[in-house]
Protein backbone atom coordinates (compact mmCIF):
# COMPACT_ATOMS: atom_id res chain seq x y z
CA UNK A 1 0.00 0.00 0.00
CA UNK A 2 1.26 3.49 -0.87
CA UNK A 3 0.31 7.13 -0.40
CA UNK A 4 -1.45 8.03 -3.66
CA UNK A 5 -0.85 11.78 -4.00
CA UNK A 6 0.58 14.89 -2.40
CA UNK A 7 3.74 15.60 -0.46
CA UNK A 8 4.31 11.95 0.50
CA UNK A 9 3.20 10.46 -2.84
CA UNK A 10 4.61 6.98 -3.36
CA UNK A 11 5.65 6.38 0.26
CA UNK A 12 5.00 2.80 1.30
CA UNK A 13 2.72 2.06 4.22
CA UNK A 14 2.85 -1.19 6.13
CA UNK A 15 -0.40 -2.95 6.99
CA UNK A 16 -1.05 -4.88 10.18
CA UNK A 17 -0.98 -8.64 9.60
CA UNK A 18 -4.52 -9.14 10.90
CA UNK A 19 -7.44 -7.32 12.46
CA UNK A 20 -7.68 -4.54 9.86
CA UNK A 21 -9.18 -4.18 6.40
CA UNK A 22 -7.48 -1.44 4.39
CA UNK A 23 -9.37 0.74 1.92
CA UNK A 24 -8.59 -0.34 -1.63
CA UNK A 25 -6.44 2.08 -3.65
CA UNK A 26 -9.35 2.61 -6.06
CA UNK A 27 -11.74 3.57 -3.25
CA UNK A 28 -9.14 5.85 -1.59
CA UNK A 29 -8.43 7.63 -4.88
CA UNK A 30 -12.14 8.22 -5.56
CA UNK A 31 -12.91 9.42 -2.04
CA UNK A 32 -9.92 11.75 -1.87
CA UNK A 33 -10.68 13.19 -5.29
CA UNK A 34 -14.15 14.13 -4.05
CA UNK A 35 -12.75 15.55 -0.78
CA UNK A 36 -9.84 17.49 -2.33
CA UNK A 37 -11.37 20.93 -1.72
CA UNK A 38 -11.88 20.12 1.98
CA UNK A 39 -8.30 18.99 2.62
CA UNK A 40 -6.10 22.11 2.70
CA UNK A 41 -5.37 23.06 6.32
CA UNK A 42 -8.05 20.69 7.65
CA UNK A 43 -7.92 18.96 11.03
CA UNK A 44 -8.47 15.22 10.57
CA UNK A 45 -9.65 12.49 12.94
CA UNK A 46 -8.96 8.91 11.79
CA UNK A 47 -11.01 6.49 13.93
CA UNK A 48 -10.24 2.76 13.84
CA UNK A 49 -7.11 3.96 12.07
CA UNK A 50 -5.43 0.60 11.38
CA UNK A 51 -2.45 1.42 9.15
CA UNK A 52 -3.36 5.12 9.16
CA UNK A 53 -3.69 5.18 5.38
CA UNK A 54 -6.68 7.57 5.40
CA UNK A 55 -5.30 10.16 7.81
CA UNK A 56 -1.83 9.97 6.27
CA UNK A 57 -3.26 10.37 2.76
CA UNK A 58 -5.18 13.44 3.98
CA UNK A 59 -2.02 14.94 5.47
CA UNK A 60 -0.07 14.22 2.31
CA UNK A 61 -2.74 16.14 0.39
CA UNK A 62 -2.67 19.22 2.61
CA UNK A 63 -4.41 18.55 5.93
CA UNK A 64 -2.67 20.45 8.72
CA UNK A 65 -2.94 17.75 11.38
CA UNK A 66 -4.41 14.35 12.14
CA UNK A 67 -5.31 12.36 15.22
CA UNK A 68 -5.19 8.57 14.75
CA UNK A 69 -7.23 6.44 17.17
CA UNK A 70 -6.59 2.68 17.28
CA UNK A 71 -6.86 0.10 20.06
CA UNK A 72 -5.28 -3.00 18.49
CA UNK A 73 -1.70 -3.16 19.82
CA UNK A 74 -0.25 -4.73 16.66
CA UNK A 75 -1.94 -2.09 14.51
CA UNK A 76 -0.71 0.67 16.86
CA UNK A 77 2.91 -0.46 16.33
CA UNK A 78 2.48 -0.50 12.53
CA UNK A 79 0.68 2.85 12.64
CA UNK A 80 3.47 4.45 14.69
CA UNK A 81 6.00 3.22 12.12
CA UNK A 82 3.87 4.55 9.25
CA UNK A 83 3.50 7.98 10.87
CA UNK A 84 7.29 8.14 11.31
CA UNK A 85 7.96 6.92 7.75
CA UNK A 86 5.66 9.47 6.13
CA UNK A 87 7.15 12.20 8.34
CA UNK A 88 4.21 14.62 8.20
CA UNK A 89 3.35 14.48 11.89
CA UNK A 90 0.17 13.28 13.52
CA UNK A 91 -0.93 12.25 16.98
CA UNK A 92 -1.42 8.58 17.78
CA UNK A 93 -3.91 7.67 20.51
CA UNK A 94 -4.10 4.06 21.66
CA UNK A 95 -7.68 3.80 22.91
CA UNK A 96 -11.17 2.46 22.30
CA UNK A 97 -12.94 4.84 19.93
CA UNK A 98 -16.00 5.38 22.12
CA UNK A 99 -13.89 6.06 25.21
CA UNK A 100 -11.74 8.52 23.24
CA UNK A 101 -14.81 10.38 21.97
CA UNK A 102 -16.28 10.59 25.47
CA UNK A 103 -13.23 12.50 26.72
CA UNK A 104 -11.89 14.29 23.63
CA UNK A 105 -12.93 17.90 23.13
CA UNK A 106 -11.33 18.56 19.75
CA UNK A 107 -13.20 19.83 16.70
CA UNK A 108 -12.47 18.24 13.32
CA UNK A 109 -13.01 19.21 9.70
CA UNK A 110 -12.78 15.67 8.35
CA UNK A 111 -13.43 12.42 10.21
CA UNK A 112 -12.83 8.89 8.92
CA UNK A 113 -14.84 6.11 10.57
CA UNK A 114 -13.53 2.79 9.26
CA UNK A 115 -14.49 0.17 11.87
CA UNK A 116 -14.27 -3.59 11.46
CA UNK A 117 -17.19 -4.83 9.37
CA UNK A 118 -18.19 -7.01 12.34
CA UNK A 119 -18.92 -3.92 14.47
CA UNK A 120 -22.69 -3.68 14.94
CA UNK A 121 -24.62 -0.88 13.19
CA UNK A 122 -25.82 0.31 16.62
CA UNK A 123 -22.20 0.77 17.73
CA UNK A 124 -21.43 2.79 14.59
CA UNK A 125 -24.51 4.89 15.38
CA UNK A 126 -23.18 5.51 18.89
CA UNK A 127 -19.85 6.68 17.46
CA UNK A 128 -21.66 9.05 15.08
CA UNK A 129 -23.77 10.47 17.92
CA UNK A 130 -20.62 11.05 19.98
CA UNK A 131 -19.02 12.75 16.96
CA UNK A 132 -21.88 15.21 16.45
CA UNK A 133 -20.38 18.13 18.39
CA UNK A 134 -16.83 17.38 17.26
CA UNK A 135 -17.47 17.86 13.54
CA UNK A 136 -16.92 21.42 12.39
CA UNK A 137 -19.94 23.19 10.90
CA UNK A 138 -18.50 22.78 7.39
CA UNK A 139 -16.94 19.39 8.11
CA UNK A 140 -17.74 15.89 6.97
CA UNK A 141 -17.54 12.28 8.13
CA UNK A 142 -16.56 9.40 5.83
CA UNK A 143 -17.95 6.03 6.98
CA UNK A 144 -16.73 2.72 5.49
CA UNK A 145 -18.99 -0.33 5.96
CA UNK A 146 -19.88 -3.66 4.33
CA UNK A 147 -22.03 -3.21 1.21
CA UNK A 148 -25.74 -3.75 1.72
CA UNK A 149 -25.66 -2.79 5.38
CA UNK A 150 -27.80 -0.23 7.12
CA UNK A 151 -26.96 3.38 6.33
CA UNK A 152 -25.25 5.13 9.25
CA UNK A 153 -27.57 7.39 11.21
CA UNK A 154 -27.09 10.46 13.34
CA UNK A 155 -29.31 13.33 14.43
CA UNK A 156 -26.65 15.92 13.59
CA UNK A 157 -25.24 14.42 10.37
CA UNK A 158 -26.98 13.74 7.05
CA UNK A 159 -25.89 11.59 4.13
CA UNK A 160 -24.55 13.69 1.25
CA UNK A 161 -23.13 10.84 -0.85
CA UNK A 162 -23.05 7.05 -0.94
CA UNK A 163 -20.73 4.93 -3.07
CA UNK A 164 -20.13 1.23 -3.51
CA UNK A 165 -16.72 -0.37 -4.15
CA UNK A 166 -16.88 -4.16 -4.37
CA UNK A 167 -18.02 -5.49 -0.99
CA UNK A 168 -17.73 -2.05 0.64
CA UNK A 169 -19.92 1.03 0.82
CA UNK A 170 -18.74 4.49 1.71
CA UNK A 171 -21.04 7.16 3.07
CA UNK A 172 -20.10 10.81 3.24
CA UNK A 173 -22.03 12.56 5.99
CA UNK A 174 -22.15 16.31 6.48
CA UNK A 175 -23.24 18.45 9.40
CA UNK A 176 -27.00 18.99 9.43
CA UNK A 177 -27.59 22.73 9.13
CA UNK A 178 -30.28 24.19 11.45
Amino acid sequence: MRIIAGAAKGRRLAAPRSGTRPFTARAREAIFSSLQQRLPDSVVLDLYAGSGSLGLEAMSRGASSAVFVERNRAAVRVLADNIAAVDLGGTLVEAEVERFLQTDRGTYDLVFVDPPFALADEDVGTVLRLLGDRVDRAGCVVVHRRAGGTAPESDSLRCADRRRYGDSEIWILVKEQP
